[in-house]
């Protein structure tokens, strides 16, 4: 077995002056969760696709369990579940016979083809659903039939195009159930989405890019705690009225700064994170009339993170260490590396 269930070493993509991306690389170890987190444009959809062996990188290389994309696609397409952020379905087909369709095309026969069927169906709870019309199930079910589909030939690897956009919460739990599961049984989940939140509860690492190129790598907690490296910390502020609001308040006081507002109360900065500091805030917003009820320190959320990676970088700091190697120049030629 290969060293790592995903390698990707220093991919180019350009659509005509447009780099799309720029340099990437990282592993992604057996068994693991991984979320791929960037703007709108960033270059997350191109990577997943030149990993799916959708698309063909300027330069460079991907492997999915040491197979080379690129060289060798219908061997890696054997251990790649693929599941697009769009995806069509037929009309008047139905949730068996949409299955039935793609495990025919796969190669399955008789006996062995029912079993898979019925063993993705009962996994991704469609059993009951078997007579619906595929094309007019709701987002949330449609979604479950597309990572049915993709687990038909049981990958070992399984890339994940934005797959808890437009759920509802119920079908978010369900969708990130489902995930832990399946990495639990063995495989590797490689996954795009922009709710940080549920990335930071399901993901063991997370790589966050922009503008083509990789500007972190690594765990949630990692993310989170960042911000205790400097002086500044949060804090969570629940006010019994709104009388005075925390806005108000925070505008005529120094090393304070008001990061979200609440219906009572809000998310503050402060500058100064020594528990003298903290203390004299607290004395400070009890002696201004602020009717305070709840006071206490609040972890940096993923969100937060992501911002200040973005604004480190536009102020020309360095980003948080990747495992990206140094980039060589693009060359002018469409070969890719070996």
């Amino acid at each position: 077995m290969s060293e790592h269930a995903i390698s990707v070493h220093n991919i180019y993509r350009s659509f005509g002056a447009l780099k799309a991306v720029n340099g990437v690389s990282f592993d992604v170890p057996h068994g693991s969760v991984c979320g791929f987190v960037g703007a709108n444009g960033a270059g997350k959809t191109t990577t997943m696709r030149i990993l799916a062996s959708l698309d063909y990188p300027s330069f460079g290389s991907a492997e999915i369990c040491g197979i080379n994309v690129i060289h060798h696609p219908e061997e890696a397409r054997r251990l790649i579940g693929w599941m697009p952020d769009h995806f069509g379905n037929y009309d008047n087909m139905t949730v068996l016979e949409y299955l039935d369709f793609y495990a025919r095309a796969l190669g399955y026969k008789g006996a062995e083809r029912r079993s898979r069927i019925e063993e993705v169906m009962d996994f991704t709870d469609l059993t009951e659903l078997s007579d619906r019309l595929s094309n007019k199930l709701s987002k949330g079910l449609t979604q479950r039939l597309g990572l049915g589909r993709a687990l038909l030939h049981d990958p070992q690897v399984l890339i994940m195009d934005e797959p808890a956009a437009g759920l509802d919460p119920k079908a978010r739990v369900e969708l990130k159930h489902l995930i832990r599961v399946l990495a639990e049984e063995g495989k590797t989940i490689f996954i795009s989405s922009h709710i940080l939140s549920e990335l930071g509860e399901m993901c063991d690492s997370l790589l966050f890019i922009n503008q083509g190129k990789i500007v972190h790598h690594g765990d949630a907690e990692t993310l989170r705690e960042g911000h205790e490296q400097s002086d500044a910390v949060y804090y969570d502020v629940k006010l019994a009225h709104q009388e005075r609001t925390l806005e108000d308040w925070v505008v005529t006081t120094p090393h304070v700064e008001l990061i979200e507002t609440r219906k009572r109360g809000g998310r503050i900065l402060l500058e100064q994170s020594s528990p003298e500091s903290r203390a004299a805030i607290l004395a400070k917003m009890v002696r201004d009339g602020l009717p305070v009820i709840e006071f206490h320190k609040e972890e940096r959320n993923l969100e937060d993170a992501f911002i200040d990676i973005l604004g480190n970088l536009e102020e020309g700091k360095e980003a948080i260490p990747s495992k990206a190697a140094t980039p060589p120049p693009i060359p002018t030629s469409t070969e890719t590396a070996v």
